[in-house]
């Protein structure tokens, strides 16, 4: 499975600048999860001690997959699918999967869009309920006049079709034209979030009581929640994901869009710690808001709501208002979320349209026809969340799409650490011995993950884990062929893809290599049993219950059809990577996703 090498790609879209490209990708990864699901973890998961598995997941996880996925596009200048084919002709089902969970995301990031849109224009409306010092009222108004929600109707809420339809063609609007033009834009789709961040913070920072808030979020660390509560590493993980914008394409997508010789691991480290410092700062200026509030309402701060939609539609707004011009800075509040939701948008949407650009149909045909009929059948799928029942939809969907956030983890770290450059070890050290090494690195994390999590006890998972591991490495060693070594068994395949992509793209730590093979499969298999023990497959009581867990069956395992689909197919590849005739297999599927 040779690693095949791309010339640069003449007339590929490029960005103006390499300022250009760190803004569209820091807006891409800065969005709602920054401001309202970031602090919200921190009030749930022992203050300050959530910063302990939060920083461990962006070091050790984070930025390696965000290069990874940056590097690589850069390297062979095209989307997911023609990435991880690129490894092995059967693996273009990662990226059909990956960025298929982005587009079904995207679907329902509109809508939140759309509630925001929609807010901030009800907000120029003298009865708006702001005005409520606790907010109770202001996210009553939110259910019932913004989403419209009811329980058990089947109504659309045609206020949020009409605002849905304004999201998808403002976010048409700004890729149709070409990234240059995406670049200029997020001078203002970015720029402008970031100040107002300051201004928020400054302004929470000055308010009485705003010091009670500020200590309850870096002052009180309890390190209890990270033995007692093993969720936490599930969900910091999980907002490393969300929050940098990994496993749906979209970075591999920006990364294509740059020249071939870009720092992609300076600049991979640039955009994640900005987009942790987005969180970081935004978690003080919630803090120090809710801390007026208690003050006001003579409460503790831990009394007060901090996650979710109650925070950004109604607790924030109502101490905004509360401010001199305050409902100036309501405005400028939605208005703000707005511009953090449509950056997300449109990154999102650019992933699926340069796999869709990529592939034979569609190469020669222009960038806003391609845009604007995928951006209607988003607006057709949106629809499903616009009725006065979408919020139990888009918690449906929302909630699997974890699974698949990991999944889709595992697979590229696999497809980079273990699949790429096999058949050199294969050669090196024998076949019998690199499966045998494989199945005892990724067979033991799910044997312990099953343990661990399945008898809720520590000791037996971990004794799993390190029998099975020594039983089947020992058999690797005892079954590798004459010559061979453990270095090429442990590392030769990375170290390969390292030293190939290195003198192109820049510099690559070697502990890269090493987290990447050893490390980061094994931890995301182990969360994935992880979340699967957590029981919380629904959110909702009564009739709703068993319809909500078929149709998040129903949704996760056609994403598992369509990633491993590709591998019924037998396709003859010549050496430039470009599809010959296919036998054996479905000529229209793979005209449409092959490049």
């Amino acid at each position: 499975m040779p690693l095949k090498y791309e010339e640069e790609v003449d007339g590929r879209e490029r960005f103006g600048s390499r300022i250009s490209f760190i803004l569209a990708a820091v807006g891409s990864a800065v969005g709602f999860g920054n401001v309202w699901r970031f602090p919200a973890l921190c009030a749930s998961y022992g203050g300050g001690a959530f910063f302990v598995p939060y920083l461990l997941a962006l070091f050790l996880i984070g930025i390696p997959i965000l290069f990874l996925e940056i590097g690589l596009g850069q390297f062979f200048q095209t989307g997911d699918v023609g990435v991880f084919g690129s490894f092995n002709k059967r693996f273009r089902g990662v990226g059909i999967i990956s960025v298929t969970a982005g587009f079904i995301l995207l679907t329902y990031y509109q809508v939140l869009i759309a509630w925001t849109l929609n807010s901030f224009f009800k907000s120029w409306d003298a009865n708006a309920p702001w005005d409520d010092p606790i907010g109770k009222d202001a996210y009553g108004y939110f259910e019932s006049e913004v989403m419209g929600f009811q329980p058990g109707s089947t109504g659309m809420v045609w206020a949020n079709v009409a605002y849905a339809a304004l999201c998808w063609f403002i976010t048409f609007l700004c890729i149709a034209f070409g990234v240059k033009v995406t670049g200029q834009l997020t001078y203002f789709t970015m720029g402008f979030p970031i100040l107002m961040l300051f201004i928020f913070l400054g302004r929470g920072a000055s308010l009485e009581g705003s010091s009670d808030g500020i200590k309850q979020y870096i002052g009180i660390w309890d390190f209890s929640v990270l033995t007692k509560t093993p969720a936490v590493w599930s969900e910091a993980v999980t907002q490393i994901f969300f929050s940098i914008g990994i496993t749906f394409g979209t970075m591999t997508a920006y990364g294509s869009h740059c020249p071939r010789t870009e720092p992609a691991f300076l600049n991979s480290t640039i955009i994640a710690i900005s987009n942790s410092m987005f969180s970081f700062l935004s978690g003080f200026a919630v803090f120090g808001a809710m801390g007026y509030l208690a003050g006001q309402q003579d409460l503790d701060v831990t009394d007060i709501k901090f996650g979710g939609f109650g925070l950004v539609f109604g607790t924030w707004p109502s101490v905004l208002a509360t401010l001199p011009g305050g409902s100036h800075w309501v405005r400028l509040l939605f208005f703000d979320l707005f511009l953090l939701g449509i950056d997300s948008a449109f990154s999102i949407l650019e992933a699926v349209i340069i796999v869709l650009k990529d592939t034979v149909w569609l190469k020669d045909t222009e960038k806003w026809k391609v845009t604007l009929a995928t951006s209607v059948v988003g607006f057709i799928c949106t629809l499903l969340y616009c009725s006065d029942v979408g919020l139990i939809w888009l918690d449906t969907v929302d909630w699997y799409i974890n699974f698949l956030l990991l999944l889709v983890g595992i697979f590229e770290t696999g497809a980079a650490g273990w699949i790429c450059g096999m058949d050199k070890q294969i050669e090196a050290v024998g076949a019998k011995s690199v499966y045998l090494f494989g199945l005892a690195n990724l067979g033991a994390p799910i044997l312990g993950g099953v343990l661990w999590f399945g008898l809720k006890s520590v000791w037996p998972g971990f004794v799993g884990y390190i029998l099975f591991y020594v039983i089947f490495a020992a058999g690797a060693h005892f079954s590798m062929e004459s010559g061979g070594c453990w270095n090429d068994l442990l590392m030769k395949n990375i170290l390969d893809l390292k030293n190939k992509i290195e003198p192109t793209i820049g510099y690559i730590p070697i502990m890269w290599c090493v987290l990447i093979k050893h490390f980061i499969p094994q931890v995301l298999i182990i969360l994935f049993a992880n979340l699967l023990a957590s029981g919380k497959f629904f959110t909702y009581s009564g009739t709703y219950i068993v319809f909500l867990i078929n149709l998040g069956v129903y949704f996760f395992s056609h994403f598992l059809i369509i990633s491993f689909l590709h591998r019924l197919c037998c396709v003859a590849l010549s050496d430039s990577g470009t599809i010959n005739y296919p036998v054996h297999c479905w000529p229209l599927f793979h005209r449409c996703l092959c490049p």
